[in-house]
């Protein structure tokens, strides 16, 4: 087992690997060794419910019919502290390559918008992502990238997910990344949820950083963003849920790079039988990462951007109590099995007073979390 919370003069030895971790300010869950792969969602949800695994971890893709990475650990660790663990120096990484470039991400806002604008559109909203390609000097583990992500985060988020369960071209490649998005939490009955949306670059000087926050607080196009994720996340945890609570304001959250507006949801469940796995499947994929209405968002993300794998999916965990965490994959990383080859990916939301060149400044700042964290030059 890693050494979690442990000082410099305490790491000693590395840790074996892991095909799962999860950091969170609350704590840290950590899987040790694989009973079974699952590629389907639906059915590591049917092996939990009916008592045939003890505990599912893993990620969940973005396309509804995309192969699920998720796995029946040996066992399942839950520690109150952060995830720290002896780790190796990191080599250079450094950016190879935009996908698409610069140009083409601007020309594909500019082709949403106008059809956001068109008189004969029933689209609200449309999250449109871009992605570079980074290589690192030598291989690297995920587990040197996972602590050095958890580090650089204030909160001490981080994740780590084999994907090799989802097969293919998946096989040996590690989901990393630290994700301040919580899509859904259980805890016996009780459900939470802290979905982002609407978001500003954080600024050096305190004066106008706070500035910032005020003016996202009280902007109109930002408000309407994030109005339409609470409508989505209602709507799939209402029939789900007794005493639902959702304030009728969001709040502003932060992380090291962005401010966001952000709305805490807490509800209890009606039948107790259903597992936060059954939850994140419920809710997932919600407008902050997708767009309204959801299918018809999707289909056109799809569309103009290909495959996204597991950017803008979901990851966590769930035991047999049914209790569990998932968070919205973003702010991450592919890791490919070589160990040199990495995928960073960041989007924007696109609704109809966007200005492309803002909604391409908002994915570079976004893309802050995993390239300051791993120490690539920009």
């Amino acid at each position: 087992m890693p050494v979690l919370g442990a000082t410099a003069t305490d790491r000693a030895e590395r840790p074996v690997a892991h095909p799962f971790v999860l950091s969170r300010p609350h704590g840290t869950v950590i899987a040790e060794g694989v009973s079974e792969h699952f590629d389907r969602a639906s059915a590591a949800a049917d092996a939990l419910r009916t008592g045939q695994v003890a505990a599912i971890v893993g990620a969940l893709p973005f396309a509804p019919d995309g192969p699920a990475a998720l796995t029946a650990p040996n066992t399942l660790h839950h520690s109150p502290a952060h995830y720290d663990a002896p780790a190796a120096d990191l080599p250079p990484i450094t950016i190879t390559g935009a996908l698409p470039s610069e140009g083409e991400h601007v020309d594909r806002v500019e082709t949403v918008l106008r059809l956001l604008r068109s008189d004969d559109n029933d689209l609200l909203k449309v999250v449109l992502a871009r992605a570079l390609a980074l290589r690192a000097d030598r291989p690297v583990t995920p587990h040197d990238l996972l602590v050095a992500l958890t580090r650089n985060d204030p909160l001490h988020n981080g994740f780590l997910v084999d994907l090799t369960a989802a097969g293919g071209v998946w096989t040996g490649r590690h989901l990393v990344g630290s994700s301040p998005e919580v899509l859904v939490r259980r805890r016996g009955d009780r459900v939470t949820a802290h979905p982002l949306a609407g978001s500003a670059p954080r600024h050096c000087d305190p004066g106008i950083d706070r500035a910032t926050a005020d003016r996202l607080a009280g902007s109109a196009k930002n408000l309407a963003e994030h109005a339409h994720v609470i409508d989505a996340i209602r709507a799939a945890l209402e029939p789900l849920c007794v005493d639902l609570d959702i304030p009728e304001q969001p709040t502003v959250t932060s992380t090291r790079q962005l401010w966001h507006l952000g709305t805490p949801i807490e509800g209890r469940l009606h039948d107790p039988g259903v597992t936060a796995l059954d939850l994140a499947l419920a809710v997932h994929p919600t407008p902050a990462i997708c767009g309204t209405p959801t299918a018809a968002a999707r289909d056109l993300i799809l569309a103009t951007e290909g495959d996204r794998g597991f950017y803008a999916g979901a990851l966590g965990w769930c035991d047999a109590a049914g209790d569990g965490e998932w968070l919205v994959t973003i702010r991450c990383a592919v890791l490919d099995a070589d160990g040199v080859g990495l995928t960073a990916y960041a989007g924007g939301g696109i609704v109809a007073d966007s200005d492309p060149a803002d909604e391409l400044a908002e994915t570079t700042v976004k893309f802050g979390t995993v390239l300051d964290a791993l120490g690539v030059l920009r």
